[in-house]
């Protein structure tokens, strides 16, 4: 059974690979697709980048035949390239509009006897097409599950004998159930007891070690159990890239800069500087151009990071910069470029050696995205990713096909990795009650 796949502008745009994601199958790009990655190839942003890479694939696969018999691809499957269909009727659409154009293209192939399947990451197309009578689907290739993500730690009951071994021997060799490199557990006696031990698991000699040490960073200590296991990753020279998704208020993002400040502020640094990057999406309607200098426009974006860097100084007790008030420290770290903070539509082509990176609200990302991001780390840098899957900007991303929740799944269990689910809110009681509520 022959099947077609009618590819939609912005699955393009989301993953520029995604032509070779169909196996052996038809991939059909309508012409109307070709006129707006067009329209899109002179931008600087990621948009711009991703068509003029689609545009020089299909380009060199137009070389061979792709419009008059179809070009074979590298993974064998079959690049066709379609004009609209113009004597296809689509009942109450104008073919005025691209989205039309597109579908006409997909109803042609399927009155035609062909098995269609659209393409798309608009929701609305979607429901044009299954209008029309054609299978639509979103683009999966790169979508993991959120309700089943990967917490980054486990809960195992144990006898409270045990528990008392833990602690008296600083060890344990769990029997019964599996832990990843850099999973953390929680051993639970019987109920009455209500005894129970946080543990890292040391993958190299398979053994629960107890977290009883202190852990403070910059006068910011854990609240709950779950910032204790992140802030325990982000402490750990060992582990290269630590991913922390939880809810507004979880603390995320003021552990990863506690602990970066931490690290590289202190009488023996392990960091030269601390580079802190978000991606420029608004949330709601855009208000427009900012006026200033890129550190005059990027100062409206990181706010965020600025009242967060201003709560931790005043939390202080480091005197390291001798500063009278806690804005004039945050002043002096910038000034002096100990950090660093920068839009991500800049980071492509850098090389980025011992630093400590934090990429802030990383769900608004796509998995390509995170990829580019990642691969920008130099020796003996460090890369920390926080964000929020529930709370997403980007139109064509959702919790399960984000970068940050698709990198966590990828990654779990890598030596190099290591990931924490914050699940409760401490940033005040109301702001736990609209995360639960609302």
């Amino acid at each position: 059974m022959t099947k077609y796949f009618v590819l939609d502008t912005n699955v393009l745009i989301h993953n520029p690979q995604a032509l070779n994601s169909f196996a052996d199958n038809n991939v059909v790009i309508p012409m109307t697709v070709i006129e707006e990655l067009d329209t899109f190839k002179s931008a600087s942003d990621k948009k711009g980048m991703h068509s003029r890479q689609v545009l020089r694939e299909i380009d060199s696969l137009v070389k061979k035949d792709a419009i008059t018999k179809g070009a074979r691809m590298k993974n064998g499957g079959t690049l066709w390239i379609k004009m609209s269909a113009e004597k296809i009727q689509l009942p109450g659409m104008s073919l005025e509009k691209n989205d039309n154009k597109i579908l006409s293209v997909a109803k042609e192939i399927q009155e035609q006897g062909g098995v269609v399947f659209f393409i798309s990451k608009d929701l609305n197309a979607r429901i044009k097409a299954e209008a029309l009578g054609i299978k639509a689907r979103d683009y999966e290739k790169q979508q993991v599950e959120y309700t089943s993500l990967y917490t980054g730690w486990k809960d195992a009951a144990v006898n409270k004998d045990i528990i008392a071994e833990v602690y008296r021997e600083g060890k344990f060799k769990p029997k019964g159930f599996t832990l990843l490199e850099n999973q953390y557990c929680r051993l639970l006696a019987d109920k009455e007891s209500k005894t129970s031990a946080i543990c890292r698991y040391n993958f190299i000699d398979g053994v629960l070690e107890p977290l009883t040490e202190k852990c403070d960073a910059m006068g910011i200590t854990p609240l709950n159990m779950e910032q204790r296991f992140a802030m325990d990753l982000l402490l750990n020279p060992s582990v290269s890239l630590v991913t922390l998704v939880g809810q507004a208020g979880s603390g995320k993002t003021l552990i990863a800069i506690a602990t970066a400040l931490a690290q590289t502020i202190d009488k023996k640094p392990l960091y030269e500087k601390i580079l802190i990057a978000r991606p420029i999406i608004p949330m709601g309607k855009d208000i427009g151009y900012l006026p200033g200098d890129k550190e005059q426009k990027l100062s409206y974006w990181m706010q965020p990071i600025f009242d967060n860097l201003s709560f931790i100084m005043k939390r202080s007790k480091s005197d390291a910069n001798n500063k009278d008030t806690a804005e004039e420290a945050v002043q002096y770290l910038l000034k002096t470029k100990i950090i660093e903070i920068e839009a991500l539509t800049y980071i492509r082509g850098r090389s980025i050696p011992n630093q400590f990176m934090i990429v802030d609200e990383a769900q608004n990302l796509t998995p390509h995205e995170v990829k580019t991001i990642i691969s920008r780390a130099g020796e003996h840098t460090k890369i920390v990713m926080t964000g929020d899957p529930d709370q997403i900007d980007n139109p064509y991303l959702d919790a399960n096909s984000n970068g940050l929740t698709y990198a966590v799944e990828r990654l779990k269990g890598k030596s190099l990795f290591g990931h924490i689910l914050l699940s409760k809110s401490e940033r005040s009681p109301l702001a736990s009650l609209a995360v639960e509520n609302l």
